[in-house]
């Protein structure tokens, strides 16, 4: 996203080059014919209006690719400021090189690419322009001769044209620099608002994610006031009031412990992430989370391995519950058996977890993070993972899905460097 706002930015400062090629070669027209007919100093005219009508071509051909383009990238406008270098090279050839007072508007490309070109196409401006004026010191057309002007008349000559050299220069940036600094404003804006937005998007992203857990855990508590109360409907309200207050005492008791899930979001999804996250190793924070996981869920039998190094990182409820999303998806495909393998690299943390279920069809691996991509039965199946996939791709990391020879398997891959202190 953010080189095609470049390219756009780049796409209105060629609009800007163009407009400065206008100024360039109405200057240039008029030197030549004043210097030629005004001064009388004979000049090679037939090839300095052919480098003029050159120049005049380039730019409608400038014109035509800023109409039909929909981006510029920096390579292009370094070949297009690169052509007007030549031209300008091209241009002091014929009229005296380096002793030219207009050798100075070199000096205004380097600028030019300083300002509208990445680092390393800038000094390759500056590199070029160095290497012509070096050229030109030694290769040349000569002006004029002795017949024409005495030292001193030439000396004069030569102020006056740098004169000239520095009023076209100094109004030239003005001009154009006044210009690209509006483009290069409204780039910022451009960026800066797609950053807003980027913000905006990991906090729907954590929002979904915790809600996405909360109806999973919220599920336990609720059954179980489900249960009370159609025991209540079907088998009549207990007469004795011991029994009663037991079964009173179990749904309240249920009613705060979605009470505190629901807190518990509204806590942890008002952080932005990182704000809340405390320090702890990882090993412990992959103990802990699949202890909570498993007092809840209660599988059958989990197989668990944890090969990783006592590492410290921040520790953060969206972590957790990406796990815990994954888990559970594994937990409904095969309630009999779960395994969980963690293992890290020199920067990667690996979670895979499998099941003993029927496994992925080839339609489910090539949809799998779409929203609504599920083989389950019911409304809004297929979200938790979608959010799981997209939590992990803004840490930098990818989520695989694949089969097994006994069932399935999800493969979570973390950079270390997303969740380490100081860098969540």
């Amino acid at each position: 996203m953010s080189d095609t706002i470049e390219e756009q930015a780049n796409k209105k400062n060629l609009l800007q080059l163009v407009y400065l090629r206008i100024v360039a070669i109405a200057g240039q027209l008029v030197t030549v014919l004043s210097v030629q007919y005004g001064l009388g100093i004979p000049l090679p005219i037939e090839k300095m209006l052919a480098v003029i009508v050159f120049m005049a071509g380039l730019n409608f051909v400038t014109w035509m690719r800023y109409r039909r383009q929909k981006g510029i990238t920096s390579r292009e406008l370094f070949l297009e400021l690169l052509l007007d270098v030549a031209a300008l090279t091209t241009q002091l050839y014929l009229s005296g090189g380096a002793s030219n007072p207009f050798i100075s508007l070199f000096l205004l490309q380097v600028i030019i690419g300083a300002v509208l070109l990445r680092p390393v196409y800038a000094w390759a401006m500056f590199a070029v322009t160095f290497v012509c004026y070096l050229t030109l010191t030694y290769y040349s057309q000569g002006l004029m001769t002795a017949a024409h002007y005495h030292l001193g008349q030439y000396f004069n000559l030569h102020i006056h044209g740098m004169l000239i050299s520095y009023v076209i220069a100094g109004f030239l940036l003005v001009l154009f620099l006044t210009r690209i600094n509006a483009n290069l404003k409204e780039r910022d804006a451009n960026l800066a608002k797609i950053a807003r937005q980027s913000q905006e998007e990991d906090h729907i992203m954590r929002i979904g994610l915790l809600a996405a857990g909360a109806a999973h855990e919220l599920g336990t508590p609720l059954t179980t006031i489900s249960v009370i109360l159609k025991d209540w409907q079907t088998l009549s309200v207990p007469e004795s009031r011991d029994a009663q207050q037991q079964d009173i005492n179990a749904m309240l008791g249920q009613v705060q412990r979605c009470k505190e899930i629901v807190s518990g979001i509204l806590v942890s999804s008002g952080d932005v992430r990182g704000e809340a996250a405390k320090a702890i190793s990882l090993k412990s924070f992959m103990d802990n989370t699949v202890h909570q996981w498993t007092a809840l869920r209660q599988p059958q039998v989990l197989d668990y391995r944890c090969d990783i190094s006592d590492m410290d990182i921040a520790s953060d409820k969206v972590l957790e519950q990406i796990l815990f999303n994954v888990f559970d998806n594994a937990l409904e495909s095969s309630p009999e058996w779960i395994g969980i393998h963690v293992s890290q690299t020199s920067d990667i943390w690996t979670i895979a977890v499998e099941d003993r279920g029927k496994g992925f069809s080839a339609e489910a691996i090539e949809t799998f993070g779409k929203p609504y991509a599920s083989e389950k039965d019911g409304h809004g199946r297929g979200l938790g993972l979608f959010l799981v996939v997209n939590t992990l791709r803004k840490l930098g990391g990818k989520v695989k899905a694949e089969n097994t020879e006994q069932g399935a398997k999800v493969i979570l891959e973390i950079p270390l460097s997303s969740v380490q202190i100081g860098a969540a």
